[in-house]
């Protein structure tokens, strides 16, 4: 059931548009309560925020893409004040509040940003290859035609775990040297036709490219690795941390996060001296999966995994950013000065 089905406060954009991924289940781990204030980081189309209106609690409802705020306007009028929507990065999200009851964030690009194709997303429908999520800043475009390409296959490798990395870099090398690439459905086109379309295989063959390029572009994985550090900074005792995300980088880091948080930082056997961390969070039972009906309504739901836990009284641990392991990349901002 999606949040425009429920009452008062419909999805951003009304239910044909966005299908929240996981809502029962993340009302469930969240627990939002009349007099409670939860932080939604990726607001999106508003289809978690407005189930959390609907249980009396208050929104800070925190999106970078201007868009995703302008069509929310209407949701927070509806709202009696109790929600307020913040344009940043959802890594800043410490910085929107005091301490909080709840977080919730649900990772990846968005329905809506996928569905228009003038954002450049999706090959579904050909647009300019963009994919900056702020609309500001470093397109797919300039990572394409500007990064060597030693790095595009890095990027190709570890963010779109693309096998041909290499061979799709060389030939994006060769044919920018006569013509850019500036279009979703010709830079498709061309790494289809390296790679070739295999029919036991479903996704079309730049499925992992395009990956990889939006992640790099928005930084995906260095943003929630701060978000989830900033959540601990912000939640209260007894807070709840929720996350929702859909392929195994993402994962990777949330399950490394609260398998950190929530045991012990063990003294080395020759350093017995050294202090032991005591746990910021408990974690809320196994990853939760969606269940078939749920895929057979929204398909794009298949590899959603849901990760929970419970802040504890313990104050915050040092963020430290090398605990995710994040892949040693190029910077983004030298595509400009190539």
């Amino acid at each position: 059931m999606t949040a425009g089905n429920r009452g008062e406060f419909p999805a951003v954009g009304g239910p044909v548009r966005h299908i929240p991924v996981l809502l029962a289940e993340v009302l469930e781990a969240l627990q939002p309560a009349p007099g409670q204030v939860v932080i939604d980081g990726t607001f999106g189309a508003g289809g978690y925020t407005g189930a959390i209106l609907e249980s009396g609690a208050s929104v800070i409802a925190i999106d970078r893409d201007p868009d995703a705020i302008e069509a929310g306007q209407a949701l927070a009028a509806s709202s009696g004040g109790r929600l307020r929507l913040v344009q940043a990065p959802f890594s800043t999200l410490d910085q929107h509040g005091d301490s909080v009851d709840g977080v919730v964030l649900d990772i990846g690009v968005s329905s809506m940003q996928i569905d228009q194709a003038e954002r450049g997303f999706s090959f579904r429908g050909d647009g300019p290859l963009d994919m900056r999520m702020a609309q500001t800043g470093m397109s797919a475009a300039d990572v394409v035609n500007t990064f060597a390409t030693g790095d595009l296959a890095r990027i190709f490798n570890f963010l779109g775990e693309e096998r041909q990395a290499g061979r799709v870099a060389r030939m994006i090398e060769k044919r920018r040297a006569a013509e850019p690439f500036l279009r979703t459905g010709d830079l498709a086109q061309a790494v289809a036709g390296l790679l070739g379309f295999n029919p036991k295989v479903k996704v079309h063959p730049a499925t992992r490219v395009f990956q990889a390029l939006r992640i790099f572009v928005n930084d995906e994985l260095g943003e929630l690795s701060r978000a989830l550090l900033a959540a601990e900074r912000i939640l209260k005792p007894g807070g709840r941390l929720v996350v929702v995300t859909f392929h195994s980088l993402e994962d990777r880091i949330a399950k490394r996060f609260i398998a950190d948080r929530s045991g012990t930082v063990a003294g080395s056997r020759h350093l017995p001296e050294v202090s032991v961390a005591t746990a910021t969070f408990e974690r809320l039972g196994p990853a939760v999966s969606p269940n078939e009906a749920e895929i057979a309504a929204n398909p794009r739901a298949r590899s959603a995994r849901l990760r929970a836990a419970i802040r504890t009284d313990a104050p915050a641990r040092p963020a430290d950013m090398t605990l995710f392991d994040l892949p040693k990349l190029p910077e983004a901002r030298l595509a400009a000065e190539r």
